[in-house]
């Protein structure tokens, strides 16, 4: 009896912005405690070439499996979403479908800010999750190795990331265009991770404000940017009393769970919250009070101005260098199924044949033949050693 081996493919499968809201999104957010849970997970499972991938925009689970059911099986198990909604909602890329998935994402032009290049940040660090959970990554790294060099192209040889667009820099314009005489609003922003820093650099830098306050759980981490920005810095249990006396409330906690609810709000004047987390960090019965005004991740994202329309000219450009790099990748993604016969090949070549006295640079041409027949017919790899060798038209006792 012939048992047919069944080969596993490379899949994608996520969940994105693109057919999500905020809120669905949030269900499938998975931080790295969760992340390397799965990771470990997966490994039991002897699951290969494994990536998690959850920004703001997405949340994504990449894979070689022959089923691609065991990897959203696996996505749901750690987060809070669930296969139905994935199915529904979601994408399942296989093979090439999902090489050039993961090439759009790392350059940007998946996000839903063109040209996001904090992206290709993110995708290492996932990457660098797989490897501390020792997931078997071969594949995988040489992926995404061309990713990151198409990225770098791409930034250094285009203007698509040129000019400031980002989550951070989109809030600070909501706020300019909506927000009246916002130099003398009381601003407070609540959490100082990246989003967090980036925002109040852009708020220092094009509100002209000097009535901006920053809290944060960890007071040391949010004094270094106070210090360095030169705004106030509150400690976390003056929150809900800072919150009453400001105008304008930014939400960056970056925690699984809401961390503002309308419970620590009592403002008797307006006040406009912006909540630039995912999952969504201001619980959503905020908006039950008459004086808030709450703005999510999803509506600052639309924001568009002259920045973005410049970035869409580049998109031709940034796709021909992804073609140009992908198309590296796919041919030794092709070539490398011939590997272990060349490698039986060579082996034969030298146990067998050591009377001849091949010299290293003989061997290297023969193999280097041998390559460039296999390719050209694969069919070669089922035959005796001694019908390849004719067919190479190889005389090992006069080789040149």
């Amino acid at each position: 009896m012939i048992v047919t081996k069944i080969e596993k493919s490379f899949w994608v499968i996520g969940i994105s912005y693109k057919n999500a809201d905020f809120i669905t999104r949030g269900k499938f957010s998975i931080n790295t405690s969760k992340t390397l849970d799965l990771l470990y997970k997966a490994k039991s499972l002897k699951i290969e070439n494994l990536l998690v991938l959850s920004t703001c925009n997405r949340t994504e689970i990449y894979g070689s499996v022959i089923d691609p059911g065991v990897l959203s099986k696996l996505l749901c198990e750690y987060t809070a979403g669930n296969e139905k909604i994935l199915k529904n909602l979601g994408y399942f890329f296989k093979n090439k479908q999902a090489y050039n998935h993961l090439f759009k994402v790392g350059a940007g032009l998946d996000s839903q800010i063109l040209g996001d290049f904090e992206i290709i940040g993110q995708i290492k660090k996932s990457f660098n999750l797989s490897k501390k959970a020792n997931v078997k990554l071969n594949f995988l790294e040489r992926l995404l190795n061309s990713v990151i060099q198409s990225s770098k192209r791409i930034k250094n040889e285009t203007k698509i990331s040129s000019g400031a667009a980002s989550i951070s820099y989109a809030s600070v314009k909501y706020l300019l265009d909506n927000v009246s005489n916002i130099s003398n609003k009381k601003i407070l922003l609540f959490g100082s991770g990246k989003i967090g820093r980036n925002t109040c650099e852009n708020l220092v830098k094009h509100t002209k404000n000097k009535n901006i306050f920053l809290i944060n759980r960890t007071k040391e981490k949010a004094e270094l940017i106070g210090s360095k920005l030169n705004i106030k810095v509150r400690q976390y249990k003056f929150l809900q009393e800072e919150i009453k006396s400001s105008d304008i409330l930014i939400v960056a906690t970056g925690s699984m769970k809401p961390t503002i609810e309308k419970q620590i709000i009592f403002n008797t004047k307006p006040i406009v919250i912006l909540d630039l987390s995912i999952p969504n960090n201001v619980d959503l019965n905020v908006k039950d009070l008459k004086n808030v005004t709450l703005i999510n991740i999803d509506e600052l994202s639309q924001i568009t101005d002259e920045t973005l329309k410049k970035r869409k000219k580049y998109i031709p450009e940034t796709l021909k260098i992804i073609e140009e790099i992908k198309g590296e990748f796919i041919e030794w993604e092709s070539n490398r199924k011939f590997v272990p016969s060349i490698k039986a090949f060579k082996k034969r070549l030298l146990s067998e044949d050591n009377d001849q006295n091949l010299t290293p640079e003989m061997i290297q041409k023969i193999i280097g033949k041998y390559a460039i027949v296999i390719k050209e017919n694969p069919k070669i790899a089922n035959k005796s050693f001694i019908d390849q060798k004719n067919l190479l038209e190889i005389d090992l006792s006069n080789h040149e």
